[in-house]
């Protein structure tokens, strides 16, 4: 009989395991949002249209990064338990589905976002605001809009391909990859925006062709390392070579990616929805939210990728047949997370006040910044429990399970709270987002019962005989 500490922590050797998976990814997308912080800042000197107009635009690029993410999804996990079994083959033929999904999720969004941009855009745009404001605000989210929506190419693959050299443990160069893109992204902002270093001065746009080009260059990285390193690649041997996908792989992959990628696209559809019913609330809402998430985002970074790191590591145990060893692993990560988010949440505390003072806009903004910032402190150990169970349940292919557990709590409960409380009642902003992000804490009970139920512990790769 295990003791609570050997049940819940593990030694030297584990949480050195771990953090060699963890450590880049989360400096990988630290130093991502790092830049997406700077430039943001940058954008946010040019005033609080320029500001909300590019904030406004990038609550659909979220969209599609997160619709990605969940694309990926469904194929990385056979990926993680073919690596497992050493089936390189397999790894392969998930690689094929991902390009392809990829490039039909990027065709779509493109021509969704062209030709629906200015009705996109004034949904997050008060009728009763100043209509000076309204007009530059629109204004600057389309000419963002405009240049910006080149980046989904090169983000797409990009993904595609860290993707699976991540589930080979090899974390290091995505990493690269992003360290790379942010000293272009950096030079090229201060140079396009501003016009510096004898370049044209482009504003807002300038702020969208030095993400553009950062992205190509991060995604470059990756895939050219990949095609030159077979021997940590085997999988990238005749990757275009016939592009054969198994038919039977390709269904389950099918089968079980459709819900989790329907899940990640209705739930950034959620948040999307959410931050509309905020956004009547007035501009000035708009400018603090999008000064806080700048900075919640980068600290949120830990949380999430310990997240990602969950689910390459359980399912790489149960790719192996450790089902075991993946239970207990498991139970040490949730404790991991908590404790990990709990410090990250007390080392965001001194930024309530100091980070929107890097803005130049309203008192009244920067007040609503510095709370939405204290109150997502607060929350970010729930969010981190709820993440964790949400990539434990995913590893072991139980995507009809996170559906439930993701997009059901959020259509049927957060969004409807939120949406009676904004359109149907005179509760102040401040309130409502409190309300609306402690309702997590339910959330919590749900994934504690559902992880601790084990009915995520299953190698899908041998059970589909892919």
């Amino acid at each position: 009989m295990k003791t609570w500490r050997e049940k819940y922590f593990g030694d030297k050797a584990f949480y050195s395991a771990v953090l060699a998976i963890l450590v880049p990814m989360v400096v990988q997308n630290v130093i991502t949002n790092f830049v997406s912080m700077l430039d943001n800042i940058m954008v946010g000197q040019l005033g609080t249209a320029p500001m909300n107009g590019v904030s406004i635009a990038n609550q659909y690029v979220f969209i599609f990064n997160i619709t990605i993410f969940g694309g990926i999804a469904g194929p990385s996990i056979f990926g993680a338990q073919f690596f497992g079994k050493k089936d390189y083959e397999g790894q392969k033929q998930t690689l094929r589905f991902r390009l392809l999904l990829v490039v039909a999720l990027v065709a779509l969004f493109s021509v969704v976002y062209l030709l629906l941009m200015d009705p996109l855009l004034m949904l997050y745009i008060a009728k009763d605001d100043d209509p000076q404001m309204i007009a530059e605000t629109l204004a600057y989210g389309r000419e963002y809009m405009n240049v910006i929506v080149l980046s989904l190419i090169p983000f797409g693959l990009g993904q595609a391909y860290s993707s699976v050299v991540r589930e080979c443990g090899e974390t290091k160069i995505p990493m690269y990859g992003s360290a790379a893109a942010v000293l272009i992204n950096l030079f090229l902002d201060y140079g396009l925006i501003f016009g510096n270093f004898g370049m044209p001065e482009l504003g807002v746009a300038g702020a969208a062709w030095a993400t553009v080009i950062a992205k190509v260059i991060e995604a470059a990285v990756v895939i050219v390392w990949a095609h030159t390193h077979h021997a940590k690649n085997p999988y990238i041997v005749g990757l275009f070579k016939g592009f054969r996908i198994n038919g039977h792989l390709l269904g389950q992959m099918i089968k079980r990616g459709l819900p989790l990628l329907i899940n990640e696209f209705l739930w950034v559809v959620g948040v999307s929805v959410i931050s509309q019913c905020y956004s009547i609330r007035g501009l000035d809402v708009v400018g603090g939210r999008n000064i806080a998430n700048v900075i919640t985002n980068l600290f949120g970074v830990v949380y999430i990728q310990i997240g990602s790191a969950t689910s390459i590591i359980l399912g790489n145990k149960l790719g192996a047949g450790k089902m075991e060893e993946a239970k207990d692993t498991d139970n040490k990560l949730l404790v991991f997370s908590l404790i990990v988010s709990t410090i990250v949440a007390i080392a965001m505390l001194p930024f309530v006040y100091l980070f929107p003072q890097l803005y130049n806009t309203t008192s009244e903004v920067r007040d609503l910044a510095s709370y939405i910032i204290l109150i997502t402190a607060v929350a970010m150990p729930l969010w981190a429990y709820t993440n964790t169970c949400y990539f434990t349940l995913r590893s072991g292919g139980r995507t009809g399970i996170t559906f439930l557990f993701d997009f059901v709590f959020a259509w049927v409960f957060q969004i409807p709270l939120c949406y009676i409380l904004a359109y149907h009642t005179n509760l102040g902003f401040r309130l409502i987002f409190a309300i609306v992000t402690y309702t997590e804490i339910i959330k919590v009970v749900i994934g504690f019962f559902m992880v601790r139920s084990n009915i995520w512990i299953q190698n899908i790769v041998d059970k589909e005989n892919v």
